[in-house]
C-alpha cells in the first residue's frame, strides 16, 4: 500500500494560500501511507517527464484537517519517492483549523 487512501476531490474548506505563502511554510517528512490523495488520476507524462518539478515547487503540498493529511500537490513526486521504495517524503504541510 503506497497511501492511506485514494481520494477524488478537497473535503477540507479552501485555504486561499498562494505559491509565495505555500513557499513561507517549511518541508518536513511525512510518511506516504499517512497520506490521502485529492487526485484520483494521474497522467503518465507528469509522473515520467525529466524536467516535471522545474516549474512547480520542489516540495508537496499537504493540508492537514481533522486529523488527516491530504496530498494536494505533487501526487507525481509522491509517487516517485514510492517506486524508489522510499516510505517517506519532505513536504510543505499546511495545518488547517477543524473548525474551518
Amino acid at each position: 500500500m503506497i497511501f492511506k487512501s485514494i481520494g477524488d476531490g478537497r473535503p477540507y474548506p479552501e485555504h486561499g494560500l498562494s505559491h509565495r505563502e505555500w513557499a513561507q511554510i517549511p518541508p518536513r517528512q511525512v510518511r506516504l501511507d499517512s497520506l490521502i490523495t485529492t487526485k484520483a488520476v494521474l497522467d503518465l507524462h507528469s509522473l515520467l517527464a525529466k524536467d516535471s518539478t522545474f516549474y512547480g515547487d520542489l516540495f508537496p503540498h499537504v493540508v492537514q484537517w481533522r486529523g488527516e493529511l491530504y496530498l494536494e500537490d505533487g501526487l507525481h513526486r509522491a509517487l516517485r519517492s514510492a517506486l524508489h521504495q522510499r516510505s517517506v517524503l519532505h513536504a510543505r504541510v499546511l495545518d488547517l483549523p477543524p473548525g474551518s
